[in-house]
């Protein structure tokens, strides 16, 4: 039968193998996670100096077997870096990331309804967003409508969407 003493060691055991090798693997990933964001945002994550280098190595290396060993080393280093800071920023870039496709989405699904229902959403637009310019929107309308007609390429089209992505901001 078990003691209370016997509870008490398991708690304090030290980690199993298993445990180690899922936090290694773990930390590895982070690195990677890290390695492939594009480099406006790498550059953004708290690393000291020996991990940023590591990771420019591993970026140079092509060889696979190099790779797999420089990865290693990252994890293996990733205990000392500030691992909070690290997630908080990646899950910023995330979030962000996010954001960014949904305000795409919907300039694409506005522009979109401009063309279809014209002089109508329009208005709508012009009610939610007053300082936009009527004149140059409807211009690009009957341009973007013309080329539909026409099958001809859509450049006006693609002129509307700049337009509503310069003067509609994330998040309105």
């Amino acid at each position: 039968m078990r003691s209370y003493d016997d509870d008490l060691e398991d708690d304090n055991a030290p980690p199993s193998k298993t445990q180690k090798k899922r936090e290694k693997e773990a930390l590895q990933e982070l690195g990677k996670k890290i390695i492939d964001l594009p480099d406006g945002h790498f550059v953004r994550i708290p690393l000291s100096e020996t991990m940023l280098d590591a990771m420019a190595l591993y970026k140079r290396l092509k060889s696979h077997e190099a790779r797999r060993r420089q990865l290693q080393f990252i994890g293996k280093h990733m205990h000392a870096e500030n691992l909070e800071a690290i997630r908080v920023a990646i899950d910023q870039f995330d979030a962000d990331s996010k954001q960014f496709r949904q305000h795409f989405h919907k300039l694409e699904t506005l522009r979109d309804q401009l063309v279809e229902n014209g002089d109508s959403a329009l208005e709508a637009l012009m009610n939610e967003y007053p300082d936009l310019n009527r004149q140059e929107i409807r211009q690009l309308i009957r341009q973007a409508a013309r080329e539909q007609q026409q099958s001809k390429p859509p450049a006006a089209r693609r002129k509307l969407f700049k337009y509503l992505r310069e003067h509609i901001e994330i998040g309105n």
